[in-house]
């Protein structure tokens, strides 16, 4: 006896690994993309809060970061308070309605964070951001 009966096409069982492929290399790209904002700024421990302003921002914010031994970051870039109001003034005098996220180490006293706003405001910055870490609950 032979195969039973009916038409006997090869049938392959194969997967299609093209649309796999496809997904995989956008997720790739879209990680390339937001691994470098995600790591801009010196890294510091932010504080934790609750309700946190889901505003949209359109620009890019430059970050100011505050380590643990009080040392203040523009990006990746330490400067004393008088350079970094002098560089503060610079960047505003480009682009005049730049947002500022600062960063500060919640070890911190409010006192040395708020050296950093008050310098940050004698540059004439007009909006500056806490940057904080939300709370899971």
């Amino acid at each position: 006896m032979g195969m039973a009966a009916g038409p006997s096409k090869g049938i392959k069982n194969e997967i299609n690994i093209t649309p796999l492929v496809d997904v995989v290399l956008v997720l790739l790209i879209i990680f390339m993309v937001i691994t470098p904002m995600l790591q801009r700024g010196k890294s510091v421990t932010l504080p934790k809060a609750t309700n946190i302003s889901k505003e949209k921002t359109e620009t890019d914010p430059m970050i100011l970061s505050v380590t643990p031994d009080k040392k203040m970051f523009l990006e990746n870039d330490e400067y004393d308070a008088a350079g970094l109001e002098n560089k503060l003034r610079e960047e505003l005098e480009t682009n005049p309605g730049k947002r500022i996220l600062l960063k500060g180490d919640s070890s911190l006293q409010v006192g040395d964070v708020r050296r950093a706003m008050e310098i940050a405001r004698k540059a004439k910055a007009k909006s500056i951001a806490l940057g904080v870490e939300e709370l899971k609950e």
